[in-house]
């Protein structure tokens, strides 16, 4: 690929997506590209650039953009932020919601689904508790085709094997064929929308519990400051944010703080979280 076709095609995706491509994806570009153009009726990867460039077709644009975001989602990834929210941020939130029993939680860039519904089989777990609740659990994410997905709640045997345990599959999955559905009990908790996370917030509401995992990796220093200050500003005072284990707000920004001890959990630096959480500060 020329210089230039890739610098225009980093650019592009950048300022679409905030992702940042090095100079070492090229092939990257390439692997998920060409079967676009090919889909497209274009002979090659030259053509498609080609046609970009002279139309600006916002229908290609949004497929190449979702053409090159990752989506590699699966239930219960990493554990340790769904016993967090287990153990300490749902008693917390107990309390602390109990006089207007009302639960927002946002899943950005929830791709397929598995995040949302992984929290939502939690709450589900001790229903009695929420009985009478207003529980929203919003899943948003760039790519519109894996949103379609997300919301009809049906996995390959594949899917349902990484980290969702056995009791949960029986209890929350029909078995359809060689495919697993989800119940809509749990499949009608979550709500799903398109979402870019370099658009503004305003309208999203304010959430008590934010998951952001693995996302701000493909993203430049400047981009990651403006989307965490930004949903510091939809963070409840005493919410939670998670992010994925190879992220950090330290040296990005001072509006959140992590939480001593607990890997990816972050807070509001001028809030009160860990105390009603039961965590050191």
């Amino acid at each position: 690929m020329k210089t230039q076709d890739f610098d225009f095609l980093a650019g592009l995706l950048k300022e679409r997506s905030g992702l940042m491509l090095t100079a070492d994806k090229v092939y990257l570009l390439e692997s998920r590209l060409t079967p676009l153009a090919r889909k497209r009726g274009l002979d090659t990867l030259d053509a498609l650039i080609q046609k970009l460039r002279i139309s600006r077709d916002d229908v290609l644009i949004k497929d190449v953009t979702e053409a090159m975001t990752t989506n590699e989602s699966f239930f219960f990834r990493d554990n340790t932020p769904f016993d967090l929210f287990k153990n300490h941020v749902l008693p917390a939130m107990e309390k602390a919601r109990g006089p207007k029993r009302r639960l927002r939680i946002w899943c950005a860039a929830a791709s397929t689904g598995q995040e949302p519904y992984s929290l939502a089989i939690l709450l589900r777990e001790n229903w009695a508790k929420w009985q009478g609740w207003n529980i929203e659990i919003i899943g948003t994410d760039i790519c519109t085709q894996v949103l379609e997905k997300a919301k009809a709640g049906v996995y390959s045997q594949f899917e349902v094997q990484r980290g969702l345990p056995i009791q949960m599959l029986i209890k929350y999955f029909t078995q359809d064929g060689d495919v697993w559905r989800l119940n809509d009990e749990i499949r009608n908790m979550v709500t799903y929308r398109p979402f870019n996370l370099l658009s503004n917030f305003i309208g999203m509401g304010s959430f008590d519990v934010i998951y952001c995992r693995n996302v701000l990796i493909y993203f430049d220093q400047a981009t990651k400051k403006d989307v965490l200050e930004r949903m510091h500003g939809t963070l409840a005072a005493d919410g939670t944010l998670f992010l994925g284990a190879a992220e950090t707000v330290l040296g990005i920004t001072d509006k959140l703080r992590p939480v001593r001890g607990q890997r990816g959990m972050y807070v509001s630096s001028s809030g009160n979280a860990e105390e009603l959480m039961g965590l050191g500060s």
